[in-house]
């Protein structure tokens, strides 16, 4: 993983990128507790109408300007089962 990234301080924030799942394209605003970016991030979504526990781990960190940018891809064997979408069939024919 890359991140050759100044150590981030208690309270300061940072923008993590989602790869993958329900989550892919979006972006957060996180808030370091540690004194740097969570490698791991455990979000849960409803999916199809039920609760799913999935897991985000990081893959990236870089510098951009004065803030840090952090890419996170969803960790399928560590989330709960989730269909594709193309999978699920309905919709339009």
């Amino acid at each position: 993983m890359s991140n050759d990234i100044r150590e981030l301080s208690e309270g300061e924030s940072y923008l993590a990128f989602f790869q993958g799942g329900p989550f892919d394209g979006q972006t957060e605003t996180r808030v370091s507790t540690a004194g740097g970016y969570e490698k791991e991030v455990d979000v849960y979504a409803a999916v199809d109408g039920q609760e799913t526990h999935l897991v985000y781990t990081s893959v990236t960190a870089k510098e951009v300007g004065e803030s840090v940018h952090v890419t996170y891809t969803l960790d399928t064997p560590d989330s709960d089962p989730i269909e594709d979408p193309e999978d699920r069939g309905g919709g339009f024919q």
